[in-house]
């Protein structure tokens, strides 16, 4: 048997992406799936609602009231890509205690819409396959991830001070890439959310308070597990937007 074949077979036997996310967890789990799932989906809805009211703003002719929310939103992509990022840096400092973890699927081209998001996108996707070992690409797509959240960001941040400063010498591009970088940060999310349940499902129970104290260490800063700041939510539904 060659060796293709035997870790072909060997990923058949374990359990999918799709399965992970059907999965019912046990209470413990589903409570801190729960909290962490509200905390990010909080900011990234604050930051939608300031980026749609500035769209609003400039497709009414409102341009000074728009720019003047484009730099809300600036600030606000600041604050959401803080908590993505403390969740996908607990998340790569945890999984390196543990052997067993989950299948992971590729980043997709076709789910991002910047340029620079979908080249990142391709050139992981060819890295994934390229690897044998799925160790090896779970720790691929949690670095690929906290790469593009941190250059969306920052790209972002950039052309919203272009905008908001009246600097701006192509105005409609840049407006343009707000919409497809905060369209591209809710990719991430979106991933990420998936990775933390997946997570979750082969974390052994006695291990998740650990998990959520790092949750906090990395999101909030270093303080005790069992005044972790992360608000309790509700269950979701797994969709793309």
């Amino acid at each position: 048997m060659g060796v293709r074949t035997w870790l072909d077979r060997l990923w058949k036997s374990q359990r999918t992406v799709q399965q992970d996310w059907l999965a019912a967890l046990p209470e413990a789990k589903l409570r801190l799936f729960e909290k962490v799932f509200t905390e990010l989906e909080t900011h990234y809805v604050m930051l939608s609602v300031a980026l749609n009211e500035a769209l609003g703003l400039r497709s009414r002719g409102a341009l000074a009231w728009a720019r003047e929310q484009a730099a809300i939103s600036g600030a606000l992509v600041g604050l959401f890509a803080e908590r993505l990022l403390g969740t996908l840096r607990a998340l790569e400092d945890s999984s390196r205690h543990f052997a067993n973890l989950p299948l992971v699927t590729s980043l997709k081209p076709d789910h991002f819409r910047g340029m620079d998001a979908q080249m990142a996108a391709s050139w992981s996707q060819l890295y994934h396959h390229a690897l044998f070992s799925g160790r090896l690409r779970f720790f691929h797509k949690l670095g690929a991830l906290i790469r593009l959240v941190e250059e969306l960001a920052r790209q972002y941040r950039m052309t919203v001070e272009e905008i908001a400063s009246g600097a701006s010498t192509n105005p409609a591009r840049d407006w343009t890439r707000l919409d497809h970088a905060h369209y591209d940060l809710n990719t991430c999310l979106r991933e990420t959310i998936v990775l933390v349940k997946s997570f979750l499902c082969v974390l052994p129970p006695q291990e998740v308070p650990q998990f959520e104290a790092r949750l906090c260490e990395w999101v909030e800063g270093p303080v005790p597990a069992r005044t972790c700041g992360l608000r309790p939510g509700r269950a979701l539904e797994f969709q793309r937007e």
